[in-house]
């Protein structure tokens, strides 16, 4: 499909919660994003969880990326999933990217997660991923 017959951009904030200081990745992603015609809100570094949900709310995000590199997935995303609950917000698309074992891969999607993607993953398959996971919930 598109980008002419999608009505409204996609929003989407790129988040880097936690202590993890590397962000090129994000920072490719947020682009490729821009450039498939998504509206992005890069958050940029050391963000808690609070601050990311607090940012999906005003920005009235469709969708959440958090890029973790340091391991803390286990704990950050969890937080996060379960704050965006507690506000009531259940139709954002959420994703993760990152260095994620992928033992870890099955708990995050039971959490709520839609999709992991791993280093190495083509920006394409990300952007058109969201598109088509975004256009399915409206």
């Amino acid at each position: 499909m598109s980008a002419s017959t999608v009505q409204k951009k996609i929003r989407v904030v790129v988040a880097k919660p936690g202590l993890d200081g590397h962000d090129r990745g994000a920072k490719i992603i947020a682009r490729a994003l821009r450039d498939a015609g998504m509206e992005v809100i890069y958050t940029g570094l050391h963000q808690t969880p609070e601050q990311i949900v607090e940012t999906v709310i005003q920005e009235d995000a469709d969708a959440v990326g958090l890029s973790i590199l340091s391991g803390a997935h286990m704990t950050l995303v969890p937080r996060i999933v379960e704050l965006l609950k507690e506000q009531g917000i259940e139709d954002v698309l959420i994703t993760v990217g990152g260095t994620i074992p992928s033992d870890d891969i099955p708990e995050l999607k039971r959490l709520g997660v839609s999709e992991v993607f791993t280093p190495g993953a083509p920006t394409t398959d990300i952007i058109d991923f969201i598109q088509g996971a975004v256009q399915e919930r409206e």
